[in-house]
């Protein structure tokens, strides 16, 4: 029999979606396990290894920010993914802030939860972005998740260094959304409806605006998609 493809845990208080969820992955061949307390959810994932949290925002003792930014101060590395109200884009942005990776908006479709889910994963682990990418006096570091310049120093995410090391890679050109989809992110349905890019754009413009008072680093090309503008 093979082994199970990869190892998720879920944090969701509701019985009816923590089952069904449980039920798709493990029919997907997941190793999959839940719990329905925040608390325990969060000693549950740092105890043991996942391949990916899928945490509920709403939870009984602990809520799912929380959770999400104790996971990511002790496992900087760890894929989240957060489930989050139809419509309520402050969850979404608070959740990125959190440090989540991706998130899905309830009622979902499994065919939806499934792609995020394996981009996710195809993502976990894979590390492209680990070198440093020096440019407009600021030092991007993939291995400490750090951005300095001078004295100036802020915290990134992985997904934040990704993007800053696809870009820097493809710095020529345009890069489109839908590229940074399957390319960044990994979707295998690049047209899928997300404001992921957007969001994450958004938060890493602020960063690097904290670094250097210039113009934007990172453009955005009306209706093309994004370029890092090379230094003059």
């Amino acid at each position: 029999m093979p082994a199970p493809k990869a190892k998720i845990l879920i944090v969701e208080d509701d019985p009816a979606i923590l089952n069904g969820l449980l039920d798709v992955l493990v029919f997907n061949g997941y190793a999959a396990e839940g719990v329905p307390d925040g608390g325990r959810g969060l000693e549950q994932g740092l105890a043991d290894h996942y391949d990916l949290i899928i945490l509920d925002v709403m939870l009984p003792t602990m809520d799912g920010f929380a959770i999400c930014r104790a996971l990511r101060t002790r496992k900087p590395a760890q894929a989240i993914m957060m489930l989050t109200a139809k419509g309520a884009e402050e969850d979404v942005v608070t959740g990125f802030k959190a440090g989540a990776d991706d998130y899905v908006s309830k009622p979902f479709s499994l065919r939806e939860l499934m792609v995020r889910v394996e981009a996710l994963l195809r993502r976990a682990g894979k590390h492209p972005a680990d070198a440093q990418v020096c440019t407009h006096g600021i030092v991007f570091d993939g291995k400490t998740l750090r951005a300095n310049a001078a004295e100036a120093v802020v915290e990134l995410t992985r997904r934040e260094m990704d993007i800053i090391a696809y870009l820097h890679r493809h710095k020529d050109r345009i890069v489109s959304k839908g590229e940074l989809l399957t390319e960044v992110w990994h979707y295998a349905d690049a047209n899928i409806e997300t404001r992921t890019v957007d969001i994450h754009m958004l938060k890493l413009r602020k960063k690097i605006a904290a670094l250097v008072d210039q113009k934007p680093v990172i453009q955005t090309i009306r209706g093309e998609g994004y370029r890092l503008e090379q230094p003059a």
